[in-house]
């Protein structure tokens, strides 16, 4: 369908994605220590090309340019993310402080809505303070649920006069399994020995993954009540989180086992932390599968939990055939792959291997969301990076037709799953504004609509942020008003 006279809602937010350490750089100015920085440092090296987000974009310098760009490319929002060691350098609820952290994105956040740009702020977008590792294990250790609601209300109260739009955690699956399951994003935790000295990947995850959800929701609690619209708040604001999750089909549709399989990887991805926020509970796949290794909420906890988000924030990417056999608890104990019975693939391949361009897995997904959870979407996160775009020149790269096309594809089921399937959608974040530090793979996968010379840190728009543009000056509400 994706018929060009579709329309999006009113007020839909159209725009473009970031996070602070793989954009920012300047790691110590006016900012402590994260478990990035640590974690990047180590020897030997555990990112790709042995990189770190010491500089990054530059964008802690450079962040009037960026926005620049956004309205160059016809944004109406911005997400970005807070660095919790730039706002308090130390972590702790009784530690300093850094008001100069304060004051760089106060400029930040003006200077966004001068021009017109929403800004969506994510709090948590996986750069914990070294300090709280060292001082009790982070994620690992309930205490740090108030040391994550005291950031949260320090970030209220210095912004909210001006931030309607709040994204507690980025991606908790990732921060608990690649964390502390893998061991390939930091703080680096796993059982396996040739990785991490210490760490526990059958426990760890979820006991991190609980403590993310209560940190979550009791720092929703405390929006509420003190600042979305009650005395003495700010008024009108709304606050989620934002979960990944890529769509899952039966290998073979026929076999109840390989439909049964796909519903436990949703489980797993999504249903971990989605059902105990939106449904009051865990999903029973993962309570029969784990245990005594799933951590229980009390009754006063799970009184917090369910209902502790305004809207369902989505990150995705992809789409995954699914099949039963496989034995990583995280994703469901199942096979995933692009390579369909008849031995055609899937779609075009990114150059990442876990990424292929699916459109109709996306509508699909949407659609499942809605159904499920029956939330209003905020799409966060989705982008493409192209095949072999770091081997490139930036005059060849800009010219990235693979993104493009899967842009068109994507957006199209936006549209589609907002007029035919009935999908509450309220936002599409591209990721992502600018090539940057893409974690364990460091400088070497270019997702940005931008494309950014490392060494000289100039941008050259690409094709495809040409093509957002016009996609939602064709799409957009003609009584959308910022």
């Amino acid at each position: 369908m994706s018929d060009i006279n579709l329309k999006l809602p009113q007020g839909f937010l159209f725009g473009y994605a970031t996070a602070s350490y793989q954009t920012e750089g300047s790691t110590t100015t006016h900012r402590g220590p994260s478990i990035w920085d640590t974690f990047t440092h180590n020897d030997p090296s555990p990112i790709a090309d042995g990189s770190s987000g010491d500089v990054a974009t530059d964008s802690f310098r450079r962040w009037k340019s960026d926005i620049a760009l956004l309205q160059s490319y016809g944004a109406t929002a911005y997400r970005f993310s807070i660095s919790w060691s730039r706002i308090i350098p130390k972590g702790g609820r009784r530690d300093e402080v850094n008001e100069e952290g304060i004051k760089f994105y106060r400029g930040v956040i003006e200077e966004l809505v001068k021009v017109g740009i929403t800004p969506c702020i994510t709090l948590y977008h996986w750069d914990l303070p070294q300090e709280l590792d060292d001082r009790y294990g982070g994620w690992l250790n309930r205490e740090i649920t108030e040391d994550f609601v005291h950031y949260a209300k320090t970030c209220f109260k210095a912004f909210g006069d001006l931030v309607k739009h709040w994204i507690t955690h980025n991606e908790p699956w990732c921060i608990s399994v690649l964390g502390y399951g893998h061991g390939v994003f930091a703080p680096g935790r796993s059982s396996n020995r040739t990785r991490s000295k210490e760490g526990d990947s059958g426990t760890e995850p979820w006991i991190v993954a609980h403590h993310l959800i209560l940190s979550h929701a009791f720092t929703v609690k405390l929006y509420r009540e003190e600042f979305a619209g009650t005395a003495g708040g700010t008024g009108g604001g709304q606050i989620g989180i934002t979960l990944d999750c890529g769509w899952y089909i039966p290998y073979d549709s026929d076999s109840q086992e390989c439909i049964d399989a796909a519903q436990g990887a949703l489980d797993s991805r999504v249903g971990w932390f989605a059902d105990p926020i939106y449904k009051g509970h865990y999903p029973s796949s993962l309570v029969s599968h784990l245990g005594d290794r799933l951590p229980r909420f009390t009754p006063e906890e799970i009184e917090v939990v369910h209902g502790s988000s305004d809207f369902f924030g989505l990150n995705t990417y992809t789409s995954n055939l699914v099949q039963p056999g496989g034995t990583d608890d995280f994703n469901g104990r199942v096979k995933t792959g692009f390579v369909r019975k008849d031995g055609s693939q899937l779609g075009i391949q990114a150059d990442v291997p876990w990424l292929q361009m699916y459109a109709p897995g996306f509508r699909a997904l949407l659609g499942y969301l809605w159904k499920t959870y029956n939330k209003s979407i905020y799409v966060t996160e989705n982008g493409f990076p192209v095949k072999g775009e770091n081997d490139l020149k930036p005059a060849e790269a800009v010219h990235d037709t693979d993104r493009i096309e899967y842009f068109r594809g994507y957006t199209g089921a936006v549209l589609d799953a907002i007029h035919v399937d009935g999908v509450d959608i309220k936002s599409y974040f591209a990721w992502s504004l600018l090539d940057n530090f893409e974690w364990a793979d460091g400088y070497r996968t270019r997702f940005g609509v931008t494309f950014v010379n490392y060494e000289t840190q100039e941008r050259f728009p690409k094709d495809s942020a040409i093509f957002l543009k016009r996609w939602y000056e064709q799409h957009r509400h003609e009584h959308n008003n910022y």
